[in-house]
């Protein structure tokens, strides 16, 4: 009855985290693709076929259900392989859609005609190919009107979470707020739109001040899960052991995500 989690690194620890504390009795393997890390900077069909290696590879593990928990393979990928690849009894879910939900305050499912909303101001922050893609305006044309999102490309900051470097992180934040906020002086709501920057999410509070919300995927990401898996039991997967897989280095990996978490992980190879 395994769920696979899948990122190109290290960020899809903070949704594992979540849906893990959600969900205690799901084993879930989560898989990293350190080795072709970041997402960010490649091109769509590279983001796709390396996605779809990895999904494979969560299959094998008996996990029927993925959730890509990479907002750039979300925004890159998940459309494609969802109309031309996932076969009938698989699911490949994405991170977006509970934190659009989460936005315009709709209910899962409610496919209702797009409305006004009380946000008409909001900063997206997310990797270059995450912003290039707009698909988190695609989604949220679906569900919301009048609505003016500013996005900020932020590179440099995935790279330097999995290096390790907090404070090249910090400063990388408080420059693309900067920037941002040139063009949107005064946002209502900020959207961290890549799993890795939960943990800069303090360093984004403070460079965007107190009156902005700042919604993260993490907690709003298990939750979604928890709710399809209660209408959609038959995709839990066969298998029964939690696990951490890379493509990177185990060592060097497990290293880095105990680091990350601030607790033991183990990695093995993928």
């Amino acid at each position: 009855m395994a769920v696979g989690v899948f990122d190109s690194g290290l960020g899809g620890l903070t949704v594992l985290d979540a849906v893990a504390k959600r969900l205690p009795d799901v084993p879930f393997v989560y898989l990293g693709d350190n080795a072709h890390a970041p997402y960010g900077v490649r091109t769509h069909d590279d983001i796709f076929n390396l996605t779809c290696a990895a999904t494979e590879r969560l299959w094998a593990e008996g996990c029927d259900l993925v959730i890509l928990a990479c907002n750039t393979a979300s925004a890159a990928a998940l459309k494609r392989m969802q109309e031309s690849w996932v076969p009938k009894d698989k699911r490949v879910l994405g991170v977006f859609v509970p934190l659009i939900e989460a936005l315009t305050e709709r209910q899962w499912g409610d496919n209702s005609p797009p409305r006004e909303v009380a946000v008409k101001h909001v900063a997206l922050f997310a990797t270059p190919a995450t912003v290039a893609s707009r698909a988190f305006q695609r989604e949220l044309a679906f569900r919301a009107i009048g609505v003016d999102v500013e996005a900020q490309p932020c590179g440099g900051v995935v790279d330097a979470i999995e290096q390790g470097d907090e404070l090249l992180a910090e400063a990388l934040v408080r420059s693309h707020v900067e920037a941002l906020k040139r063009r949107m002086p005064h946002p209502q709501a900020a959207i961290l739109g890549c799993t890795h920057y939960p943990l800069m999410q303090k360093a984004f509070q403070e460079a965007l001040g107190p009156d902005v919300k700042v919604y993260s995927q993490a907690g709003l990401v298990a939750e979604s899960l928890a709710d399809y898996l209660i209408r959609r039991p038959e995709f839990l997967g066969s298998g029964t052991q939690s696990k951490f897989l890379t493509t990177g280095d185990p060592g060097n990996v497990s290293s880095k995500a105990t680091q990350f978490l601030r607790r033991p992980i183990r990695f093995e190879a993928a």
